[in-house]
């Protein structure tokens, strides 16, 4: 603790451990004040509030809150699947976080900034000890994702190795590959003629090394494996819950990719990139076409992670991240176990009631509960407090959406779209009151992490539909929940609205 803390913490009493000053006659009586004098009283300790001790670092405190998720995970008192829900989310917050944070902390440490945090960190000392903290999680996912393993597996649940598939298993995964799969899958080759391929984000690939049988020089190739548009990480195995990584599958079928050929080694690695591509939304001319072209530029951002398989060849690992910019050392993280781990929510969808919380049905709030105009029961009742997913959206958000987009009495609706879900009805709620001839106005923003392409798309169909469609403010992010309603009421215009915290 530094002397300022220990100072501010009281540090023990002092005034109890400070020798009491002598009479000048030396025989021990303490010094007394004159009659009637106050004795003047301690000097109140200054607190200096710029003082770094006093703060918390925005990365390390994103990890504890990863890490208190994993503790969910951890909870042998939690039903299975919801253990193995936490362990997916996990994942995918490290994965966000390795786009969002480390990358802006490599971002600052690239240009040189030597502005410390208000925490007192400089851009090198957030990047080790968030990479600290990053591997002490991940080894306590990894001892995790073992023990889920096996109790998966005592309740008929089985995610099992292409290698321990009896042969007919392995055959019917085999024919199952052979015409659902294999077409999408492209083999590329790295040699002087063709070099290092481009590796999307987060998507799992295969290192093989390969040669003819008469040759013994071996080349390399690079696999995506076609995760995603409709294809699952893990294929399901006959009736039974039994599934088999897709990844395990192509590596095990490699003869029909590279026919009359010796496989000599199949490795597995995966790529993590930046998301931070911002740029001086002043500078711009239109915030839409500037969205547009980051999103575009974010596919090929710099990688910031290379997740390799344990045991790989180290002379692969070492050309990996030298073909990727990346540090060996601090930046190629070994797994030992499953890689991506956010792809369990496939199993966590598995339907096993039994294995999961009791299905969460939110209440009717007490004063929506009457079927009249929600309007009149506004007005008659004043205020209405609602607390989701407690109490339900659907009869009240929604409602108040859907019954101003119907009602003839409202003019012109109004509000802000932070993210909306795919099946949300509130987009086409707003559709349906322009139609009718209402004005509409939503201000969508654009800025809203990993969904600036949805809200491009959503923003083309309210615009589509002829409702005025702004994009935020510059400089700002909008992420408030409001919507204003003007409704002609018999005593005139009246305005309704509702307000929605952040989260």
């Amino acid at each position: 603790m530094s002397e300022r803390a220990e100072a501010l913490s009281g540090g023990g009493d002092s005034t109890a451990i400070a020798e009491e000053p002598k009479s000048r006659s030396g025989r021990g009586k303490p010094h007394e004040a004159p009659v009637g004098e106050t004795p003047a009283p301690p000097p109140e300790p200054t607190i200096d509030l710029e003082a770094p001790e006093w703060y918390l670092n925005r990365e390390l405190t994103w990890l504890a809150f990863n890490q208190r998720v994993l503790r969910e995970a951890q909870d042998e008192r939690a039903p299975l699947l919801e253990r193995v829900k936490f362990l997916a989310i996990v994942s995918a917050n490290l994965d966000e976080f390795f786009m969002k944070r480390i990358g802006g902390l490599k971002q600052q440490i690239g240009a040189r900034v030597r502005e410390l945090t208000v925490d007192g960190r400089s851009p090198e000392q957030q990047f080790s000890e968030c990479l600290a903290v990053v591997r002490e999680i991940a080894e306590q996912q990894r001892q995790l994702a073992s023990e889920l393993h096996e109790l998966l597996k005592e309740q008929g649940i089985h995610l099992r190795s292409y290698a321990r598939l009896t042969e007919a298993q392995r055959q019917q995964m085999r024919d199952y590959y052979l015409l659902n799969i294999f077409p999408l899958v492209t083999p590329q080759t790295m040699d002087p003629a063709h070099p290092f391929p481009f590796v999307s984000n987060l998507s799992l690939n295969l290192l093989v090394t390969v040669r003819y049988a008469d040759d013994e020089s071996a080349g390399l190739a690079r696999i995506k494996v076609p995760v995603g548009s409709g294809i699952a990480r893990f294929l399901k195995v006959g009736d039974e819950e039994l599934y088999v990584p897709l990844e395990d599958v192509v590596a095990n079928n490699l003869d029909l990719l590279f026919p009359g050929m010796v496989i000599e080694a199949c490795e597995l690695f995966r790529v993590t990139r930046n998301a931070m591509t911002e740029r001086a939304e002043d500078s711009a001319d239109d915030l839409l076409v500037m969205i547009e072209s980051e999103l575009r530029e974010r596919r090929f951002a710099p990688i910031v992670r290379l997740e390799v398989e344990k045991n790989m060849d180290p002379i692969h690992r070492g050309m990996l991240a030298a073909e990727l910019g990346l540090d060996e050392t601090n930046e190629v993280f070994e797994v030992n176990g499953m890689m991506a781990l956010r792809d369990l929510f496939q199993i966590v969808a598995i339907n096993r009631p039994d294995l999961r919380d009791p299905s969460h049905h939110p209440l009717d709030h007490p004063k929506l509960s009457d079927k009249r105009n929600i309007f009149h029961i506004i007005r008659e009742t004043g205020p209405i407090l609602l607390q989701h997913p407690y109490e339900s959206f659907v009869t009240s958000v929604e409602r108040f959406v859907l019954e101003a987009s119907d009602d003839p009495k409202v003019l012109a609706i109004k509000m802000t779209l932070y993210r909306t879900s795919a099946d949300s009805k509130i987009i086409q709620y707003l559709i349906d009151a322009a139609q009718d001839g209402k004005q509409v106005t939503v201000v969508v923003e654009l800025k809203a992490r990993f969904d600036e392409a949805a809200n491009i798309r959503w923003a083309n169909r309210l615009e589509e539909a002829g409702i005025h469609v702004t994009y935020g403010v510059v400089g700002l992010k909008t992420h408030s929940k409001v919507i204003l309603v003007v409704r002609r009421d018999f005593n005139g215009l009246r305005r309704y609205a509702h307000i929605g915290t952040g989260n």
